[in-house]
């Protein structure tokens, strides 16, 4: 799942985190996400790192129009519905033609999360969107069988390193989805030296590049790809 560790605490943060609903305003349209700590914990929360990643894709206009993207970890969803969602709203023709050149996007976590996460998606998508968002399980580096190795244009996480025994699993995940052309986001904030570990894990087998950091939320957002590209977007 989407999960990062958090201590109990006091606080206008800890009283986001365990709020039943979380508002965001992405692509022109208020996003409103149920979250359930007592359930889910981490996993059913919003986090710094998933809102960076949204307004970054929105504030960047990166084209997602009839790209195919996976969320790995998706926890609440909010990423993947920011994404489907961008990946339609510039274009203004009819219904018909609006579906045909949206965004395909996978929303993936593990069985335990899907109810909530599916649940998230289709009450923040309008009818003709939700068929371009597919809510699917995988677990890193176990269900690969189920996803075509290489063909996604996009494979995005936020906040999914973090666990150190599912590092050599996240990386055998990221390698079958991607083709040389894919592009990999990863927003995360690093709290302890595992996260950098991970990341030289990561440029042993993808070139990596940092493209973005919030100071204010002290989240980075990396991007990276096969071999030595470092292409645009």
């Amino acid at each position: 799942m989407a999960l990062v560790p958090y201590e109990e605490g006091g606080g206008w943060a800890a009283r986001q985190l365990h709020s039943p609903l979380a508002t965001f305003h992405f692509a022109s349209r208020t996003i409103r996400l149920q979250q359930d700590w007592r359930r889910l914990g981490v996993a059913a929360v919003v986090w710094d790192a998933a809102v960076v990643l949204c307004a970054y894709l929105e504030m960047e206009g990166i084209d997602l129009r009839d790209r195919s993207v996976i969320e790995l970890g998706a926890g609440t969803g909010l990423l993947g519905i920011v994404v489907t969602l961008l990946g339609t709203r510039t274009v203004s023709v009819s219904r018909v033609l609006l579906s045909s050149l949206g965004a395909r996007v996978t929303i993936t976590d593990r069985a335990a999360a899907l109810e909530f996460l599916e649940s998230n998606v289709q009450a923040n998508l309008p009818p003709e969107l939700r068929p371009r968002a597919v809510v699917k399980e995988l677990t890193w580096g176990k269900d690969l069988d189920n996803f075509p190795p290489g063909a996604f244009d996009f494979v995005l996480g936020a906040d999914i390193v973090y666990l150190e025994e599912t590092f050599a699993e996240l990386l055998q995940t990221l390698e079958h989805l991607c083709s040389e052309q894919t592009v990999i986001l990863l927003s995360c904030r690093i709290r302890y030296e595992r996260d950098l570990k991970f990341l030289k894990m990561l440029r042993d087998r993808f070139s990596v590049y940092e493209v973005h950091y919030d100071s204010s939320k002290d989240v980075h957002i990396y991007k990276a790809q096969r071999g030595s590209r470092k292409d645009d977007f």
